[in-house]
């Protein structure tokens, strides 16, 4: 795994933008032109760097703390990130000790001081960093204490260390894929070397770019996580029926009710991740009409039978997938976002016509963002009622129906299978 400098000098670079300035990480990658450069190794190796570290982040810098006799100061941001670099890639990455050192002591320029530094503290861990790792409660250190406090007690001591360990694998690559009769499934499965999983979607352990993988060209698939593909599924039978898409981009689900014969009108507030729904409609032949507009003050000409509103939210159940989330979510953002879902709700509960369905979901495993916002929509409109999700989906999912009839995935769900993001979503009907 020797890599040549360049690809940790973007890994450091991006990690920087995404500590302490707050970037998202996938923003972060797209807006590095070094990247871009990049052989497709080297590209490689730099996000599995920048992923790994910032899944691992808590233990790594238990791991550099051990080694220094002092915090580093402020102002030395950036020796602190290419050490968590270095080690991320001894301890975690198995990276030869002397490439890591080598290659990060490079990153570090002139100052002698810093230099040695850096060295002595990656050559310890070369040395020493695997012994000391397996003694350190991974799930507890990597998961900030605002959040292991949240979910124990949404879900108990125990649930919440299932989720921090789920947190800690790469996460699976799963397909929906657009024609998904039981033929399809199988057809599509052998050309992947991929499962079916009880959800309906396709799942692949196996590695390669997805452009390069069998129908992408033909727009015989999307990438979607099977938890994802659950919430469209609510909406039952909508071939010919007219469905809003409430925050559609970047419409994985616009593309699952679309291919199910809906005729979708899909709105974002958001031009540019519109412009890549619409590319992502053209590439998989699927039509939609997608309105550039805000979900809380755009109403349609006529009552929708069906709408799914997928609010914007803390995404903390797609951490498995994005471990930037952890790092960039504070807890005054859940209230913030439960205020917007609130105006959300109440929108899309406006634009439907009596006896219509209403499919609300949110990537939360915050109770505010799902089951609280339902109940405060009951609350204020009376002639809003609930269904419960388990007519609507395949057999064998009992486990992810709460006690009131929502659906409820979490990261630990489904885990000899690979897992599943953290998802919440309800049935609502509009009284006729």
């Amino acid at each position: 795994m020797a890599t040549p400098p360049n690809a940790r000098a973007a890994a450091l670079d991006i990690l920087g933008s995404v500590l302490p300035r707050g970037t998202a990480l996938d923003e972060a990658l797209a807006g590095h032109d070094g990247m871009a450069r990049l052989e497709s190794r080297d590209r490689a190796f730099a996000r599995l760097l920048i992923a790994t570290t910032l899944r691992r982040l808590g233990q790594i810098d238990a791991l550099i703390g051990a080694c220094l006799d002092r915090p580093l100061g402020r102002s030395a941001g950036r020796i602190r990130d290419i050490l968590r670099l270095g080690v991320c890639q001894l301890v975690f990455l198995g990276v030869a000790p002397h490439a890591a050192v080598h290659g990060m002591v490079e990153l570090v320029g002139k100052n002698r001081a810093y230099r040695g530094l850096v060295n002595a503290v990656l050559r310890r861990m070369s040395r020493d960093g695997g012994d000391l790792a397996r003694g350190q409660d991974a799930a507890r250190l990597n998961t900030p204490d605002w959040l292991w406090r949240r979910w124990r007690t949404a879900y108990g001591e125990a649930t919440t260390r299932a989720i921090a360990e789920a947190h800690l694998a790469d996460p699976p690559l799963d397909f929906t894929i657009k024609q998904d009769s039981k033929g399809d499934l199988q057809a599509w499965a052998a050309r992947l070397e991929a499962s079916i999983l009880p959800t309906g979607s396709l799942r692949r352990t196996a590695g390669g770019a997805i452009e390069g993988l069998d129908g992408y060209g033909d727009g015989a698939w999307w990438v979607q996580d099977a938890a994802a593909a659950l919430p469209a599924r609510l909406l039952g039978a909508i071939a010919g029926e007219t469905v809003i898409d409430l925050c559609a981009a970047p419409g994985g689900k616009t593309a699952q009710l679309a291919a199910r014969g809906a005729k979708v009108i899909a709105l974002d507030r958001d031009r540019t991740r519109l412009d890549r729904l619409e590319a992502n409609l053209g590439r998989l032949g699927l039509d939609a009409e997608t309105v550039h507009a805000d979900g809380v003050d755009w109403r349609p000409k006529t009552p929708a039978a069906h709408v799914l509103l997928d609010a914007p939210c803390s995404a903390t159940g797609t951490i498995r997938r994005h471990p930037d989330i952890p790092h960039l979510k504070q807890p005054g953002d859940i209230a913030r976002l439960a205020a917007l879902q609130d105006r959300l709700l109440k929108g899309a509960a406006e634009m439907l016509a009596p006896g219509g369905l209403l499919v609300y979901c949110v990537c939360s495993l915050e109770p505010e963002e799902g089951p609280e916002r339902i109940a405060a929509l009951l609350a204020r409109r009376p002639d809003v009622v609930r269904e419960s999700v388990a007519a609507a989906l395949p057999d064998g999912l009992d486990s992810l129906i709460t006690g009131d009839g929502d659906l409820r995935t979490l990261p630990c769900h489904l885990a000899e299978l690979g897992g599943l993001d953290g998802f919440y979503a309800a049935r609502l009907r509009r009284l006729a």
